[in-house]
């Protein structure tokens, strides 16, 4: 992923600096730089650019200096991270730039290795907030508690319309049920229903995740992930297995011998709608998925059995090469108007 980096200077000469001593990461595309003039420079240009990550920004220059900039970006962006880098590097401008959210200070004349490291640290430090606040975005148990004003403090507006916004994606839904634990909740004690279910979920989840998958929701004894990007529907099904592995490892519930636990999963890839969806008025909006893929996803959950994992034809077509698959016939399904070739998924 490509870093975007302002470098906010009134001396021209460092643009020409600034594009040598890093030409190699902007032609392999790890930097893009834009440069600006003095502070105002700076705002326009970063209306201009959208993305920029850290600025790189002087204290001393003409109509909008470096420690007015921090102010306004303090208020307007608050999760670009800056770096002073000037020559006046007595405490009290270090003091002025740290209180108004520099995150480090560097001397001029610029020591370009000192220059380099800093600049890294920086850059993981906001990627790290990013991610921290897309997780928000997509992570339904932490959106029902998140309201707009929290976002707004968290990201500010500009981020907050980022994230709030619906588009058409390709992914992959999976659905995963605990097989038969409605039945056993009902002889069990609360408690120990809870806990059970926490520690099969808990398990699902570190799959789901060590695949990159986003856990969309948690539906009684079940659980919706979503998988994007590169690989999305092997990355699916690999936690799938897993998922299954692990869970038959589990041992029986102590003092009920005729309950082990199984999973049945569900998995179809394609495009989707992602959004928003939910209640304004009752500040619940979940960001989820919506679309025939994950209806698909779900009803084909609902026709596997013990240990099964039902993909389409479509799917099996894709990952044939891949997995061992069985197939299992023909399956009629709900507001489909031709039967579905399903498969299940052995290794």
């Amino acid at each position: 992923m490509m870093a975007k980096i302002m470098v906010v200077d009134d001396e021209t000469d460092l643009e020409i600096l600034i594009k040598q001593k890093f030409r190699k990461q902007i032609r392999q595309n790890e930097y893009e730089f834009v440069f600006a003039i003095n502070g105002r420079d700076a705002l326009e240009k970063l209306v201009e650019n959208p993305g920029v990550d850290i600025v790189l920004s002087d204290i001393n220059m003409p109509e909008m200096d470096g420690l007015t900039l921090l102010s306004e970006l303090h208020e307007s962006s608050p999760l670009i991270k800056s770096v002073i880098v000037s020559a006046y590097g007595d405490m009290e401008n270090i003091r002025v730039a740290m209180n108004r959210g520099a995150f480090d200070f560097i001397t001029k004349p610029i020591n370009f290795d000192d220059l380099t490291v800093t600049m890294e640290k920086t850059l993981k430090h906001a990627m790290e907030i990013r991610k921290t606040l897309q997780a928000i975005k997509e992570n339904n148990i932490l959106r029902m508690y998140v309201d707009e004003n929290v976002l707004n403090f968290m990201g500010g507006q500009e981020y907050e319309s980022k994230i709030m916004a619906n588009e058409s994606i390709e992914g992959t839904v999976m659905f995963v049920d605990v097989c038969g634990f409605t039945k056993i909740s009902e002889t069990t004690s609360p408690d120990v229903v809870v806990s059970m279910l926490n520690t099969y979920f808990d398990a699902m989840v570190k799959e789901i995740m060590e695949q990159d998958g986003i856990i969309d929701k948690f539906i009684g004894d079940a659980v919706m992930a979503v998988f994007r990007g590169e690989y999305h529907l092997d990355r699916a099904i690999d936690a799938a297995i897993a998922i299954r592995n692990q869970v038959n490892s589990f041992p029986n519930v102590e003092g009920k011998e005729n309950f082990k636990p199984k999973v049945s999963i569900g998995i179809k890839s394609g495009e989707m709608i992602s959004g928003n969806i939910g209640s304004a008025t009752l500040k619940r909006l979940d960001y989820t998925v919506i679309g025939d893929s994950v209806n698909t996803a779900a009803r084909l959950q609902d026709a596997a059995k013990e240990n099964q994992i039902i993909i389409c034809e479509g799917c099996y077509k894709q990952v044939k090469e891949a997995f061992k698959c069985e197939n299992l016939g023909s399956i009629n399904m709900k507001n489909k108007s031709n039967p579905l070739t399903v498969y299940n998924v052995i290794e």
